[in-house]
């Protein structure tokens, strides 16, 4: 990918963009920016450098296909890459020296003009859509066996191929296995999944992919500086997250935020376009439902509210933040993209590291699920601060487990009625008011009703007075941490720990580790919850793009292959080896002075003192 260069005029050869376009001037027909910035070569297409790759090499070892298939979301550039194929199959020069294919396309050739302007005799362009009988497909069959008239090739672009009717395949079958060579096919579609197998099998299938929001925001602004407007990068952000990876949408949008703004393209402008909530104050009110302050909650949201801003769209946009935070809270570097504004990223950054997993998959899913409720609401804005209420009732209520837990260790009723009444709640309500009971808050929690049945029953069994609380345990190292998974009889997770985890910092009730590519995609889930269970305190468990040490499976076998390569050093262990023919070194023991026949563990013993053999 290239950065674009000035628009391209039908005088200037090394533009990349349309190359039809008529110059900017007073009176001049006015062309939208996704038409006036479209590629017409492959140094401009964004994104889709697999293809470009894998176009370039056929065309460099000859081995191109009869038919291609491009498929992706709409406005990711398949009928523009259909036409540059067409246009790079056809590439001739006025004096001949291109011989073939190719996809450096730096000046305007024989064919470019006509090819880009859809009005080439040998390039036919066909919307199935709007032809998809039999006599359609008839007549490509008919004319696909004469010779191109001036091109290198006859290209037959069909868009939307999907839309074809099943007859229409059918026809379509004979002509697509064996065509003349002189013939060349490309279709696009969204819908890959309509086209029949019998065609796919026939086509070089290309999936072009969705636009990282970061290359759209880079690509507005290059567009930006060449029409001399002024955008603040917040607001490019905006725009490329809002495209949701479609570049001709970017542009649309961005073409309708510089007529909106009539001067500086703010990011206020683009909010008010788009009907956008204010993004900080969706992180406030994120702040408010994460500490059970419902009256700020409501506050905010009814301001935003009265501001204009949909219900659907608040709930919609705080779901958002909640999965960037919990994107941010298992791979950190995701805070570092700079499609996100600095406050969303820095915020983002903090609340990761004070909420648990298990509060933003609690946010989410209710949140997804009020969001449904709001659209089929007939008053949107109270059913919104219904979701708003059950979120923050149930920020800082435990779970059953974690409610045994706390009796267990004394805890006792009082605490479980104040965690779990927000602090929004009037000052002159008691806590039996608010919560009747200590377990009859757990039908909010989404658990079983035999679970809420039988919680006061357990609690009773598992009182102090019965069972004394057990103290929180404290790990000093990693090793220990295994040690006591295995002392927990969990050898699953021991395995894991052992083989797969490679250590970069370790705290007590924190872990930060990085991955093996073997490693279960389950184990960073489980494992905080697992931790908790066992040590009687809350765990933070980080997975980081450090390298981090090796595996403690790593270690030891490079701990035994040293040890044996110390016996292997020793004169009396080779005096054995060289008396008996094939004897080889199996197991290096240590023993201890006092118990020479106790076997001490490998991870206890520095240097080598007997061998097996």
């Amino acid at each position: 990918m290239t950065d674009a260069g000035t628009p391209a005029t039908p005088s200037d050869e090394q533009g990349g963009f349309d190359l039809g376009r008529a110059p900017d001037t007073q009176g001049a027909t006015y062309r939208v920016l996704a038409r006036k910035y479209r590629p017409t070569n492959f140094d401009n297409l964004i994104g889709q450098e697999a293809l470009v790759r894998t176009v370039s090499n056929a065309f460099e070892t000859g081995r191109i296909p009869q038919a291609w298939i491009l498929t992706g979301v709409r406005g990711v550039g398949k009928t523009t890459t259909a036409r540059i194929l067409a246009r790079a199959l056809n590439y001739e020069l006025p004096d001949g020296s291109i011989k073939g294919p190719t996809v450096q396309m730096p000046t305007l050739g024989t064919h470019c003009q006509a090819i880009m302007e859809s009005r080439h005799i040998d390039v036919l362009e066909m919307d199935a859509a709007s032809h998809t009988g039999v006599d359609d497909v008839r007549q490509i069959n008919d004319s696909v066996r004469y010779a191109p008239s001036s091109a290198r090739y006859k290209v037959y672009i069909i868009d939307e191929v999907h839309m074809l009717s099943t007859a229409a395949f059918n026809a379509f079958l004979k002509t697509l296995e064996e065509p003349p060579a002189h013939a060349k096919f490309v279709f696009a579609t969204t819908e890959i999944r309509k086209v029949p197998v019998t065609v796919l099998s026939r086509c070089q299938r290309f999936d072009l992919k969705r636009v990282e929001a970061d290359v759209l925001m880079a690509h507005l602004g290059n567009i930006a500086s060449m029409e001399n407007v002024e955008a603040e990068p917040e607001a490019l952000g905006m725009i490329a997250r809002a495209a949701e990876g479609s570049v001709r949408d970017s542009l649309s949008l961005f073409d309708q935020a510089i007529a909106h703004a009539a001067g500086i393209v703010r990011a206020e402008d683009v909010r008010q376009m788009l009907g956008l909530a204010d993004r900080t104050r969706v992180i406030d009110l994120f702040d408010a439902l994460a500490r059970g302050d419902i009256v700020a909650a409501f506050k905010e949201f009814r301001e935003q509210y009265d501001t204009g801003a949909d219900p659907i769209v608040v709930l919609s946009d705080l779901a958002e933040f909640v999965n960037f935070v919990t994107r941010v809270k298992i791979v950190p570097a995701t805070a570092d993209n700079v499609v996100f504004g600095e406050t969303e990223r820095v915020r983002a950054r903090d609340f990761a590291a004070k909420l648990s997993m298990r509060v933003l998959s609690r946010m989410w899913q209710m949140l997804l699920k009020g969001i449904t409720e709001v659209q089929g609401a007939t008053r949107p804005a109270a059913a919104a601060e219904m979701v708003l209420v059950r979120i923050a009732y149930v920020a800082d209520l435990p779970t059953p487990d974690e409610a045994i837990r706390m009796i267990e260790q004394g805890g006792g009723g009082s605490s479980l009625s104040t965690s779990s009444s927000p602090r929004g709640a009037p000052s002159g309500a008691s806590a039996s008011a608010a919560m009747p009971s200590t377990m009859s808050a757990a039908p909010m929690r989404p658990a079983s009703p035999r679970a809420v049945n039988e919680a006061p029953a357990r609690a009773q069994m598992l009182s102090p007075a019965a069972n004394p609380a057990p103290r929180a345990m404290k790990i000093a190292s990693f090793p220990e941490l295994v040690a006591l998974a295995a002392t927990q009889r969990d050898l699953q997770t021991k395995s894991a720990l052992e083989a797969d985890v490679r250590l970069v910092r370790f705290e007590d009730g924190r872990l930060e580790v990085a991955m093996e590519r073997t490693a279960s995609r389950a184990l960073i889930g489980e494992l905080p919850r697992k931790l908790e269970q066992w040590t009687g305190r809350r765990w933070t468990v980080i997975v980081s793009n450090e390298e981090g040490q090796p595996t403690l499976r790593e270690q030891a076998t490079e701990a035994r292959s040293a040890r044996e390569r110390s016996a292997e050093a020793d004169p009396r262990v080779r005096e054995v080896l060289a008396r008996f023919p094939g004897a080889k070194i199996v197991e290096v023991r240590h023993l201890a002075p006092d118990l020479p026949d106790a076997d001490i563990p490998d991870d206890d013993a520095a240097d080598s003192s007997d061998s097996d053999d």
